[in-house]
């Protein structure tokens, strides 16, 4: 152990019997460290946690990316391409992929004896992956498509069925505006709330051969296909893939694919979405910013308190360096004090919201019914580590008070 190591610690355990009368501000400091990466754990977690749920519940609606016909634009009356295409298997085994499955959209009306309300009938196939809804079923079930027979059975939003007045079982007219005039009927299999209100009122989900007879549709064409990653940070990377495997085509007969990423179809909810990083970012500054000052203010009072054994050990031939490592190492210790209060508080905090939910939110505002909570441990294990390094460096500054201390006056200091 060296001798700076050795004095250090000796002042550490004196500080904690309280025989030394800059523990108060060691405290405060300790406490203000505490609260800072508190806030640090908090701010991220809740960041992340918010992004991570809002861009799963985007995709659950149209997939991280979709591939339509190039002709097609921004209304639900798409034009059609085969569902037999050469990319597909191409693509099934490519790592990264989770699934490609077809859709087809409609929009139409709904109208009940009292309400009438315009949406957007989805159709999807045997390979569509339920998953998504499934986690955010209120009644019933998912609906069952089978390649042999169509079902008049779909699955509807808590949000429609209000506005409509419409229950679990319950059957429906809706009416599509087209040459000539079409009605279907439809029963309620199942009733979803996903808090995305825009999307919640928007989509019901039906057998694609209802859209497919409704638009006079051979039996092979779909609206397009959609294709879910395994990681969202590989989006445009996986995007690329996607384009590679469709190629460019340059005969007039082939179908001219187009492709686009959720991020794309949805730039205002993900421009949103950055807008919360810059947040975070100010948030991080400044609580690094305060539990540096705290520790700056306690380690000039360890000097101040000190001066008397400053003078002393110069007066002994130790140097600068030996000196500013003690209370650097003090400082040190009383740092990773405070990120261990800080992690306890933090993380309990965390856990607490993702176990009870306790702090709720309107979802009309935030698409979340409470506040989401992500906790990754490279995050905390970052966090830590860079308010411990920013706080040292912030440290080094102060240190170099001691350089200024001469051995008379420091003895005679009182």
């Amino acid at each position: 152990m060296s001798t700076g190591t050795f004095i250090a610690r000796r002042l550490i355990k004196e500080r904690s019997q309280g025989t030394a009368f800059s523990r108060p501000i060691n405290v405060i400091a300790i406490i203000g460290i505490a609260l800072g990466l508190a806030v640090m754990i908090l701010a991220v977690a809740i960041l992340t946690g918010f992004k991570q749920q809002i861009r799963d519940k985007v995709a659950g609606f149209g997939a991280h990316i979709q591939v339509v016909n190039f002709d097609a634009n921004i209304s639900y009356e798409t034009v059609p391409v085969s569902a037999s295409q050469p990319f597909i298997d191409k693509l099934k085994d490519h790592p990264g992929i989770k699934n490609i499955q077809v859709f087809a959209t409609k929009a139409g009306i709904i109208k009940t004896d009292d309400n009438i309300q315009g949406v957007v009938l989805k159709g999807i196939g045997s390979d569509y992956d339920w998953s998504f809804f499934e986690s955010n079923m209120l009644e019933g079930e998912t609906v069952t498509v089978s390649d042999t027979a169509r079902t008049d059975n779909v699955i509807i939003s808590k949000k429609v069925a209000d506005m409509l007045g419409l229950k679990l079982g319950d059957d429906f007219s809706m009416f599509f505006v087209q040459d000539p005039p079409r009605m279907r009927k439809f029963t309620i299999q199942g009733i979803y709330e996903t808090s995305l209100e825009e999307f919640d009122k928007t989509y019901l989900f039906c057998d694609i051969d209802h859209i497919r007879s409704l638009n006079g549709w051979e039996e092979e064409q779909v609206s397009g296909f959609e294709v879910f990653i395994n990681d969202f940070d590989e989006l445009d990377a996986m995007t690329d893939v996607v384009r590679d495997a469709i190629g460019y085509k340059v005969s007039g007969e082939e179908e001219q694919l187009k492709v686009t990423n959720i991020r794309g179809r949805y730039p205002q909810i993900f421009d949103w979405l950055g807008f919360q990083d810059t947040n975070v970012i100010i948030i991080l500054i400044l609580m690094i910013l305060v539990a540096g000052f705290n520790m700056i203010s306690g380690l000039l009072i360890l000097i101040l308190e000190k001066t008397n054994m400053i003078g002393v050990l110069k007066a002994m031939g130790s140097g600068n360096k030996l000196i500013r490592n003690i209370f650097l190492y003090q400082a040190a210790w009383l740092t990773a004090k405070g990120l261990l209060w800080g992690n306890v508080i933090g993380l309990g905090l965390a856990l607490l919201q993702m176990k009870t939910g306790i702090i709720s939110l309107d979802p009309s505002s935030y698409y979340l019914k409470s506040v989401p909570v992500n906790l990754d441990p490279l995050h905390i294990i970052l966090l830590n580590a860079g308010t411990m390094i920013a706080i040292i460096l912030m440290l080094l500054i102060p240190s170099q008070l001691i350089a200024r201390i001469t051995p008379v006056k420091a003895i005679r200091y009182n």
